[in-house]
């Protein structure tokens, strides 16, 4: 025990530090893509075909995305005449709901001290793999003060990961209407923000908001953690929130 204690004490302080700082490091984040401006209608309509997930938009001669459809496949990156903007960062929740979120929100006293439920509503895996690494010695969300809890009860925050499946319908409803006011809910990832590429269908919704309200959405296929904990952090309005469609941007008027 000692030695660990020693080893400790050597070694230092290794979290990330953010939100205090953006984190630069090596593999944080896949980036994702942004509206683009393309020289031709042609290569538009080029990545709005290769889109699995409807994300892609033709806007005039560009591209918007819609964020919470996206699942990072990068098919409007790689091995196309013209590519998408690639943005990198991790900075993604979006808030879906800004009028209805203002009536639940949290107080300023839940500011530095919350609980979040994690909710599995029929998700592959892989955003709740990513959600499991906030909690680790790197990520540390105890350090901003969010905690988990294993009872809705007891909960501050719902986070959801995917489409919710038939089989999680009540079991969503049922822990949303265990957790006391106010409350907040954060949906991570394309499944439970719009079903992703397995809802709507017969088997799953589009998306935790077909079941309950979600107040931020976390987009990526799997969002990074630095992504969740953006989300967590919009949710207590501790961070601003992302667009949830990310547009082309205009063309610049040269001046007479």
């Amino acid at each position: 025990m000692a030695n660990w204690v020693l080893k400790g004490l050597r070694t230092g302080v290794k979290s990330s530090a953010y939100p205090r700082q953006l984190d630069d490091a090596p593999g944080v984040s896949p980036g994702r893509p942004m509206g683009t401006r393309l020289k031709s209608a042609t290569a538009a309509d080029e990545l709005v075909a290769r889109c699995p997930a409807a994300a892609i938009a033709r806007e005039n001669s560009g591209i918007t995305i819609d964020q919470g459809r996206c699942v990072h496949c990068s098919r409007c990156r790689w091995d196309v005449e013209e590519a998408a903007a690639w943005q990198p960062g991790y900075e993604w929740a979006a808030q879906t709901n800004e009028a209805a979120a203002a009536l639940r929100k949290l107080g300023s006293m839940f500011g530095r001290s919350l609980h979040v439920r994690f909710v599995d509503a029929g998700a592959c895996g892989a955003c709740m793999s990513e959600a499991r690494q906030i909690n680790n010695p790197y990520y540390n969300m105890h350090r901003l003060g969010f905690f988990i809890t294993p009872t809705p009860r007891c909960a501050d925050v719902l986070l959801v990961a995917g489409p919710v499946s038939d089989a999680m319908r009540l079991p969503l409803r049922k822990t949303y209407e265990a957790m006391p006011t106010p409350k907040r809910v954060v949906a991570i990832g394309a499944c439970a923000a719009s079903g992703g590429v397995f809802g709507p269908s017969f088997a799953a919704l589009g998306g935790a908001a077909e079941i309950i309200p979600v107040d931020v959405m976390v987009p990526g296929c799997p969002p990074p953690p630095l992504a969740i904990l953006h989300g967590l952090l919009v949710a207590v309005e501790r961070k601003p929130p992302s667009a949830p469609v990310s547009a082309a941007p205009r063309p610049t008027t040269e001046p007479a």
